[in-house]
């Protein structure tokens, strides 16, 4: 069984006599998806909902991975960017557009590879 946790992000993959037990006890805290159920083949993820709404804002999602992966706050990444911490909150809720200059930009700080950043933008068109 393959299950996420939407907030905060968590992706579980559980396997064994009876991994549901375990799945209703975290329901009891947190929203889980189940991407694939118990005893059933395998699905491929561009096939499931969480894919499907993760895409939806994928240039969005990828600055925010690359931030987390940095270990850094949307105060500080602003602040090395030189904009408003709003505004990266923004970019990564997909309310604003990036464009390439900021991809540049906030590839340079996260010192991440341009071409993954820009990859998300034109998908977000």
């Amino acid at each position: 069984m393959l299950a996420v946790v939407k907030k905060p992000h968590i992706e579980i993959a559980l396997s064994g006599e009876d991994p549901a037990e375990l799945v209703n006890w975290i329901r009891r805290k947190f929203e889980v998806s189940i991407l694939t159920p118990w005893r059933s083949t395998s699905v491929p993820v561009e096939r499931t909902d969480f894919w499907r709404d993760m895409n939806k804002n994928r240039s969005g999602n990828l600055l925010a991975g690359a931030r987390l992966k940095a270990e850094m706050t949307q105060t500080s990444l602003a602040g090395k960017v030189g904009i408003r911490q709003n505004m990266v909150s923004e970019y990564e809720s997909g309310k604003r557009a990036l464009t390439p200059s900021m991809v540049k930009r906030f590839s340079q700080v996260l010192g991440v590879d341009l071409g993954a950043l820009l990859a998300g933008h034109e998908n977000a068109r």
